[in-house]
C-alpha cells in the first residue's frame, strides 16, 4: 500500500470517529435544552398563578378592611355616604342588628310595593327593597375601620322566638315580623316593618307632575346605631301636654315633631311628656317647649326654673321656640327675661338675600357666632328662617350671658305680627341666641343654656328633611349637640333613586367574586399548562 493511500485512509477514520463523536453531544444538548426551557415555563406559569392568587386574595382582604367604592348604580344607592362612613369610623362599642325575618323578607316587600308606588306617585324604582340588606352589609365592612363592629343577622321569629325573648328585659314595646332591632350591651332601638317600608318615598321638592323618590333609610339606621351606642345619652323631654290638655296648636304639634325627629335621629333618647304631672329633674337632661299656644302659671314656670337651676347643680338645657299667633304670654316672657332674653312681636323678611319655596320669597340667614354655634360639618347651603321672630338682648345685672348665634342679612326688615305695618329700618336681627347661666363649682365651671330658635318654620320637616338644599337641620344639630356636650352624631343627607340604573344584586356580586378568584386563575393556569405541554414536545 502506497504512503499517500495509508494516509487518505487514516484521515477518513479519523474524520469519521470526530462526527461520531461531535454528534452524540449535540443529541444531548438539543434534550437538555428543551429540558431547560420546559422548567423554566413550568416555573413562570406556578409564579404567575402564584401572583394572581395572592392578589385575589390581598384584594379580597383589603375590601373587606378598606372598602373600595365600586357601586356602579348611577345613584350610589348601595353605597353609604361619607357622614355615615365617620360615624362608623369613630364606633367604639359592638352593635347587633337582628333583623326579625329572613333575608328573603325584603324580596317580599319588593314584589307588593313596588306597584303601590306606581299606582299613588306615578313612579317605579328599581330594587327598592332589596338594596336595605346590601346597604346593612356596608355597614359592618365600615365598621372594621373603627374600634367597633356593626354584626348583621337575619332570624325568623316565627321559628326561633327566644332571639325576641332576650330583648324583653331592656325593652317594653312589642317586637314583631320585618322589623330591626338594634342592641348594644342593656340598650336596645326598634324599627318596625312600616319605618322600613316608609325608607322610601317621594321627596319633599317633588310636584304632582315630576315626582322624585328617595331613600332616607341611611339616616334612619345610622341614627339607631349611633343611639344604642351611647352609653350615657341625652334624655329630652318633649312637652306635648300640660295636665293633660294639649299645649300646642296643630302647627306647634307638627314643629315639636320635627324637632324630635330631629333630635331622635341623633341618638338623642326622647320621650314626649306632660309638663303638669311629669318630674324632670331625675328623668331629663333637656326640656324642649315648642310654639306653646297659652301662658304658663307661676307654678309651672318656677318647674321650669327649677329644672335649669337643679339644686346648683345646673348642667340641664333648654329649647324654646315661640308661637306666631300667641303673642300676650306675660309668665313665658318674664322667664325668659331672667334669662336676658325678650322675644318681639315682629319677624324678618328680606326681598334681597332669599330662596323661593314653593313660590314664596323667604329669608336667608347666616351663623354670626360660629364658637358658641359649634363647628357645622357643611357651611355651603343655605339656611332658611321664614317668619322669624326677633331676639333681642336685655341688660340685666345677672349672671346670664347670651349669644347671638344666627342673624338676618342687613339687606333684612322687620314686618309686625299683630297690623302686618314693615319698618323701614335696614339692619341685621338675631333670630337664634343662647343664654346661659353659670357657676363654679371647685376648679369646674357648671351651668345651664336655653337655646331660643325665633322661627318655628326653621324646624319644619319641609325643610329639616331637604338636606340636599338646606342646611337647618346640621346647623340645628350643631347648636344643640354644642349646648348639651353632645360629641356624636350627623346629619345623613337623602339618597335620590334614579328609575334607570344599573343595578347589581347580591347573585350578580357573587359570580363576579367567583369569576375574578377562581375563574380567571383557572383560565390563567390551563393557558401556561397548554403553553407547557405544547413546548415539551417539540
Amino acid at each position: 500500500m502506497s504512503k499517500n493511500k495509508k494516509e487518505d485512509i487514516e484521515l477518513k477514520d479519523k474524520t469519521s470517529e470526530e462526527s461520531s463523536r461531535e454528534s452524540a453531544p449535540k443529541t444531548a444538548r438539543g434534550t437538555g435544552k428543551k429540558l431547560k426551557y420546559g422548567s423554566m415555563s413550568m416555573a413562570v406559569v406556578v409564579v404567575v398563578i402564584a401572583i394572581v392568587v395572592l392578589l385575589n386574595l390581598m384584594c379580597g382582604l383589603i375590601v373587606k378592611r378598606y372598602p373600595v367604592k365600586l357601586d356602579l348604580t348611577g345613584d350610589n344607592r348601595y353605597e353609604l355616604t361619607d357622614e355615615t362612613v365617620d360615624v362608623l369610623k369613630k364606633l367604639d362599642k359592638d352593635v347587633e342588628i337582628t333583623v326579625t325575618s329572613p333575608e328573603s323578607m325584603f324580596e317580599s316587600l319588593e314584589a307588593q310595593y313596588p306597584a303601590v308606588m306606581a299606582q299613588y306617585y306615578g313612579q317605579y324604582v328599581e330594587h327598592p327593597f332589596t338594596m336595605i340588606p346590601q346597604i346593612l352589609e356596608k355597614y359592618s365592612v365600615y365598621a372594621k375601620s373603627g374600634k367597633g363592629s356593626v354584626n348583621v343577622k337575619y332570624v325568623d321569629i316565627n321559628k326561633d322566638p327566644d332571639v325576641i325573648a332576650r330583648f324583653s328585659k331592656n325593652y317594653s314595646g312589642d317586637i314583631t315580623e320585618q322589623s330591626m332591632v338594634f342592641s348594644c350591651g342593656d340598650r336596645v332601638k326598634v324599627i318596625p316593618q312600616r319605618d322600613i317600608v316608609g325608607m322610601i318615598v317621594p321627596s319633599r321638592a317633588s310636584t304632582q307632575g315630576n315626582i322624585q323618590m328617595v331613600f332616607n333609610g341611611e339616616s334612619t339606621i345610622t341614627s339607631a346605631i349611633m343611639s344604642v351606642a351611647d352609653a350615657t345619652p341625652v334624655r329630652a323631654a318633649i312637652v306635648s301636654s300640660l295636665n293633660g290638655n294639649s299645649v300646642v296648636n296643630n302647627n306647634g304639634a307638627s314643629v315639636a315633631y320635627s324637632l324630635e325627629q330631629l333630635l331622635d335621629k341623633n341618638g338623642y333618647d326622647c320621650t314626649e311628656i306632660d309638663l303638669g304631672t311629669d318630674e324632670l329633674a331625675d328623668n331629663y337632661d333637656l326640656l324642649v317647649l315648642c310654639c306653646p299656644a297659652y301662658d304658663f302659671s307661676e307654678d309651672i314656670i318656677a318647674k321650669m326654673s327649677d329644672f335649669l337651676y337643679n339644686g346648683g347643680n345646673y348642667e340641664k338645657d333648654m329649647i324654646y321656640i315661640p308661637s306666631l299667633d300667641a303673642l300676650n304670654l306675660p309668665n313665658i316672657s318674664e322667664f325668659l327675661a331672667d334669662w336676658k332674653i325678650q322675644i318681639n312681636e315682629d319677624y324678618v323678611k328680606d326681598d334681597k338675600n332669599t330662596v323661593m319655596i314653593s313660590n314664596q320669597l323667604y329669608p336667608t340667614v347666616n351663623i354670626s357666632d360660629a364658637e358658641s354655634l359649634g363647628t357645622v360639618a357643611n357651611d355651603k347651603l343655605p339656611i332658611i328662617a321664614p317668619f322669624a321672630r326677633t331676639i333681642t338682648v336685655l341688660s340685666k345685672n345677672n349672671e346670664g350671658v347670651v349669644k347671638e348665634l344666627i342673624k338676618s342679612s342687613d339687606t333684612s326688615y322687620t314686618s309686625s305680627l299683630a297690623d302686618n305695618t314693615d319698618s323701614s329700618e335696614r339692619a341685621e336681627y338675631t333670630v337664634v341666641a343662647k343664654a346661659r347661666k353659670e357657676t363654679a363649682s371647685g376648679i369646674k365651671v357648671i351651668g345651664s343654656d336655653i337655646l331660643v330658635i325665633g322661627s318655628p318654620y326653621m324646624v319644619d320637616s319641609s325643610i329639616l328633611d331637604n338636606t340636599n338644599a338646606y342646611n337647618n337641620a346640621e346647623v340645628i344639630r350643631t347648636a344643640v349637640n354644642t349646648m348639651t356636650g353632645k360629641e356624636n352624631g350627623a346629619v345623613i343627607p337623602e339618597k335620590s333613586l334614579q328609575q334607570n340604573t344599573i343595578s347589581l344584586k347580591t347573585t350578580g356580586a357573587r359570580a363576579i367574586e367567583f369569576t375574578v378568584i377562581i375563574i380567571i386563575p383557572a383560565l390563567i393556569a390551563l393557558t401556561g399548562l397548554v403553553v407547557l405541554l405544547r413546548r415539551k414536545n417539540r
